[in-house]
């Protein structure tokens, strides 16, 4: 019997409404994203949680940290995918659905540096632990916790607004 790890993705941003790739640009988070994480805070009080909590060093994340009521410390690997040239512009017509097609953006972070990220990441990190971050990651995370390969990252969603609980290999979505 392993400790959880909890993920929370950031709440909307101006930025996610618009279809536009932030990787390591900002938006400010909309009405909307804020409720989102006063509803992640709530999820997380009802479920009895208290944990260490760590944050990506992005406003919009931060940002869902603090309205969720969790004092979080910033860990650089809970940022989000570079995706270079591409960061600060609407998501090209041609993209698929999941994520797959981020990691092919000229100049941007490569699944495989990714996942080296996500490994340091995982074994340094006490259990349980609340982790705040954003979509790519937390898609990446979740895999990596339940044994799927780089290549069935497209099979997983990365919904605002609620809890991911992870534990001996399982993924649950707390809404």
């Amino acid at each position: 019997m392993s400790a959880p790890i909890i993920l929370m993705r950031h709440g909307e941003t101006f930025w996610n409404r618009e279809g536009r790739l932030q990787g390591a640009l900002d938006s400010a988070l909309t009405p909307l994203g804020r409720v989102q994480a006063a509803r992640q805070g709530a999820i997380l009080r009802r479920l009895g949680v208290i944990a260490p909590a760590f944050v990506s060093p992005r406003g919009r994340a931060r940002r869902t940290a603090a309205l969720s009521g969790l004092s979080a410390q910033i860990d650089a690997d809970l940022a989000e995918i570079s995706m270079g040239a591409w960061e600060g512009h609407l998501r090209p017509t041609e993209a698929t659905d999941g994520v797959l097609w981020k990691f092919a953006a000229p100049g941007g972070e490569s699944q495989s540096e990714l996942v080296a990220r996500l490994d340091h990441l995982l074994g340094r990190l006490p259990r349980p632990c609340v982790l705040v971050t954003h979509g790519v990651v937390s898609i990446g995370l979740r895999a990596m916790l339940t044994d799927r390969p780089p290549c069935q990252w497209d099979e997983l969603s990365d919904p605002q607004g609620v809890v991911h609980w992870v534990e001996n290999g399982r993924d649950r979505v707390v809404r």
